[in-house]
């Protein structure tokens, strides 16, 4: 079992106080200074960004002998997150990165976009709980599909986004799956296979299919093939049978399939060399600070909403967790499975339960188009969630929605604009919540179990007034979850894949 949460706030104790040349005096600040540093084999000049964690205005002590702590990462759209817990649950340190922006043939270099992040991120670590660090685990955008070198791990074309559509495939993933199946649909991790598999025929003998986040996490233990059964999904996976089914196997590129093993499992240690890496030695000591130690173990990940609802807490069926986050993702903890391409409804195997869903292309990503970050929390204020928008939008960032319509032809919809940015706000907001009543009203219909209760988890989630807007909407209780981060839940993966399973 996963542990309770015990809800702090940066609530880290110290092995060593940092000496305050290094700006470090205050644990509570970040320390941003320029350097040149090797990440992941490139030179890199940039800023860096450590978090440290403390008990506020206690003072800091030292850990007791034994205590260990895991590490979760979460690679969203625009940028990844870390968390570091105790086997309680509670948060020592956090941080964040946006991604740089690499280009690579003037297209951008997602992989290498990523790579540098997950070391940065790595860095960004405090170094006084680095030798704490008993496992780890990442959670990453469903269906981002890398087709790799089989001996190299390197990418041999771009990777495919998660809402990236391959509509040529799908008419030849049709005729082979079974009807509404999953991977039934542009987007879905086979179709990615299926069209690159088609269009280049040079590199077929060399190629591994991996998702974003076995790629990273092959990076820190070096076993390349190895996923696990939630990223699976799309590609084909049947978590009830635990395996492959037949009419994937008998396809000439199934041998490009990667092994699959349940979320939060070990596969290995980290390697040496990454260990090393991030040795500090403390000059200003007469002991040293290591780096990771020799025994931290790397563990298979989830997708980022499964993350967020392993975050979330809600362990009865019947309890939902919204993701607001630059799109929006519902999962609902179901006694029945329902898969229904249709519609883009899946469904996650969760132990003996299942988290029925699906991701739609609106949210958080549309309201940036419009609006900063500052507009939203001025103009936040001035809404009231009580009263009904007359507005009718479907708020899309680009042609194409998954669900709860799966229509790659679906055109936004953000217009009339009222001269009122509030008003024009409000009716972003309640389209949103309108779309998302939509998806838990057509699980219902499709034979899930009843949603009673939603916890809000992503960005969206420290907006009140949308909170207030989704609960009349829905007609039901609707809170922020105590935990709101996909790393948190990465971290209690990580924590697992050390418990045993």
């Amino acid at each position: 079992m996963l542990p309770a949460i015990h809800s702090s706030s940066f609530s880290s104790q110290v092995l060593f106080p940092l000496p305050s040349k290094h700006g470090c005096s205050n644990p509570m600040k970040s320390v941003i200074r320029t350097e040149t540093c090797n990440v992941g084999g490139k030179r890199s000049t940039r800023p860096r960004t450590m978090v440290f964690g403390s008990n506020g205005d206690k003072q800091e002590v030292g850990f007791q002998g034994g205590e260990r702590l895991y590490l979760g990462m979460d690679f969203g759209t625009s940028g990844a997150r870390f968390v570091v817990i105790d086997k309680e649950g509670t948060i020592h340190a956090e941080g964040k990165r946006e991604y740089p922006s690499f280009t690579k043939e003037e297209t951008m270099d997602w992989a290498g976009s990523w790579r540098m992040t997950l070391f940065l991120l790595l860095e960004d670590i405090p170094v006084n709980l680095r030798p704490l660090i008993s496992s780890i685990s990442i959670d990453g955008t469903s269906a981002t599909t890398l087709i790799i070198d089989s001996t190299t791990g390197e990418p041999l074309s771009k990777p495919l986004l998660y809402n990236e559509s391959c509509p040529d495939a799908l008419p030849i993933v049709k005729s082979i799956a079974p009807v509404n199946h999953t991977v039934c649909s542009g987007s879905s991790t086979l179709c990615k296979l299926v069209s690159w598999w088609n269009n280049d025929d040079s590199n077929r003998e060399s190629a591994l299919l991996m998702h974003q986040v076995d790629w990273l996490l092959w990076l820190l233990h070096g076993e390349l093939g190895v996923s696990d059964y939630n990223n699976a999904l799309k590609v084909g996976y049947d978590p009830e049978l635990d395996s492959y089914p037949p009419w994937l196997l008998s396809q000439p590129y199934s041998r490009l399939l990667p092994s699959v093993r349940a979320p939060g499992t070990s596969i290995g240690h980290l390697k040496k060399d990454i260990r090393r890496q991030f040795e500090l030695q403390m000059k200003f000591y007469k002991y040293a600070v290591v780096g990771l130690p020799d025994d931290c173990v790397v563990c298979t990940g989830t997708t980022d909403s499964i993350a967020a609802f392993l975050a979330a807490r809600a362990t009865k069926p019947g309890k939902a967790v919204t993701s607001l986050g630059s799109t929006l993702a519902i999962k609902l903890l179901s006694t029945s499975r329902i898969e229904d391409a249709r519609y883009g409804v899946y469904s996650h195997r969760l132990d003996d339960k299942w988290l029925v869903g699906g991701a739609s292309n609106t949210g958080g990503a549309v309201l940036r188009q419009l609006f900063t970050d500052q507009q939203l929390e001025k103009l936040s204020k001035h809404i009231n969630p009580a009263e009904a928008s007359s507005l009718d939008y479907y708020p899309l960032q680009s042609v194409g929605e998954r669900f709860p319509v799966a229509d790659p032809n679906m055109q936004p919809r953000l217009h009339p604009r009222p001269e009122s940015d509030v008003e024009y706000l409000h009716g972003i907001l309640e389209s949103i919540a309108r779309i998302e009543a939509k998806a838990y009203s057509l699980l219902k219909d499709l034979g899930a179990t009843q949603v009673d209760e939603v916890f809000t988890a992503g960005g969206g989630a420290k907006n009140e007034k949308w909170i207030k807007i989704r609960e009349r909407v829905l007609g039901l209780p609707v809170s922020r979850a105590i935990q709101t981060e996909a790393a948190y839940g990465a971290a209690l993966l990580a924590l697992k894949g050390v418990q045993g399973n």
